[in-house]
Order: C-alpha cells, then sequence, then structure tokens
C-alpha cells in the first residue's frame, strides 16, 4: 500500500514539474516576441560576411523543414516575404519568374520564407502569382513562428490595427505570424554559399521597396 502511495506521489510531482516547465517555456517564448523591435526600422538584420543562422520553419503540410548551415548541398537564396495578403509581394514573387529558373540550373537552391501558415502558403497568393509560378517548383515555407525571421534578425511587432484591417478585408490570417504574434518579417533576401556564409543581403525596412529580379540574377552569378 505504502509502495502504491510512493508512486503517485511521484508521479504527481513528475506531472507539476512538467507543468512548471512548461508554463515557464511558454512565458519565455512570449517574452521573446514582446521583445521583438516596434518597427521594421529598428531590426538589426544579419549581413554578408555573418554566418546563417540554423532554424526551422514548416512545409505546406506542416512538417517541420531545418535550414542547416553546416549542411548545405548547395549555394541557397532565401527570400522571405509577408504573406499572400500582401499585393508588393504576389508582385515580386511573379516578377521573380523570370530569373529563378535560370538561377535554380546554376546551381542553386531557393527557399521563399512565408509569414502566412502552413496550409495557406500557395492558396493565400493572388490567382494571378499562381498561375505566373505555376510549373516553376517554388519552395515557399511557413514562418508563421518567426523561427527564420528572430534568427535572422528581421521580424519585428505589428500593431494589432493591421490584423483588423486584414480580417475587415475577408483575409484569413488566423495562424499566420500576425495572428499568433503580431509580428512580422522584413522582406528580405539572402544569398548563402556552400560553406553557410552570408555573401549577398538586401533588407529594406519599406516592404513596397523589392530586390529586382535581374539584380538577383546578378548577384547570384556574382557570389558564384
Amino acid at each position: 500500500m505504502a509502495f502504491g502511495r510512493n508512486l503517485i506521489y511521484v508521479a504527481f510531482l513528475a506531472l507539476l514539474l512538467g507543468t512548471m516547465i512548461l508554463s515557464h517555456s511558454n512565458r519565455a517564448i512570449a517574452e521573446d516576441y514582446a521583445a521583438l523591435p516596434a518597427s521594421a526600422e529598428l531590426t538589426t538584420p544579419l549581413k554578408s560576411g555573418d554566418r546563417a543562422p540554423k532554424f526551422t520553419v514548416r512545409t505546406v503540410d506542416d512538417k517541420p523543414y531545418v535550414f542547416d548551415p553546416d549542411n548545405l548541398e548547395n549555394p541557397t537564396i532565401l527570400i522571405s516575404f509577408r504573406g499572400g495578403w500582401c499585393p508588393y509581394c504576389n508582385m515580386h514573387l511573379s516578377e521573380l519568374r523570370t530569373v529563378i529558373p535560370e538561377i535554380r540550373e546554376s546551381g542553386y537552391d531557393i527557399l521563399f520564407l512565408s509569414n502566412d501558415r502552413p496550409e495557406l502558403l500557395y492558396s493565400s497568393l493572388k490567382q494571378e502569382t499562381q498561375d505566373d509560378i505555376d510549373g516553376l517548383d517554388y519552395v515557399i515555407l511557413s514562418d508563421a513562428d518567426m523561427n527564420a525571421a528572430m534568427a535572422l534578425g528581421t521580424a519585428f511587432r505589428t500593431d494589432k490595427g493591421l490584423t483588423d484591417y486584414l480580417e475587415k478585408k475577408g483575409r484569413d490570417v488566423a495562424g499566420s505570424s500576425i495572428g499568433k504574434h503580431n509580428a512580422l518579417a522584413v522582406p528580405a533576401v539572402y544569398v548563402i554559399d556552400r560553406s553557410g556564409k552570408i555573401v549577398f543581403d538586401f533588407v529594406q525596412p519599406d516592404y513596397k521597396i523589392r530586390l529586382s529580379a535581374d539584380d538577383l540574377l546578378s548577384a547570384a552569378k556574382a557570389a558564384l
């Protein structure tokens, strides 16, 4: 009988300890988001010469995708955008279709990082954008939890007014970085060599200004 009571006591302590650890972890995560810069202009992104960070994002099937700069098979280009609800992001993705095949043929892996939740990575894009990139095998990954953006230094807090505005427009932002964390990433382009070093960066706090397709192609060629 005493042995059974001891087992119950030990199990209770283990459960209590687990709950305390989880609670502490959740508070720490919440504090991380609260500590993000208050605007895109206040971010401190990684730059050329820095080592690319390791981070985990999600596939369209909501499976983890780990980017590890220590194990790159090919030089890689990371292109982050705010989400399918952003007209400037749609225009940028459509424009890049003119150079993506040539860049890929030169040996690059190209990853697009969106702040949308996994199942909306493609469907949230404008139909014209979907048509433009159809057949080009765009690899779009979800950074809704801002793991990549925080590692790259491009994450910032947004005003809840943006969430309310998008919802009034009928945009589904539940589960996105905005809906979950009131946070976004500054649109950015990073070219990373096979050793894991950033050799080109374009990070512009003004989301209306994007790297042109021709400039991306030139940067990719120069990095090789």
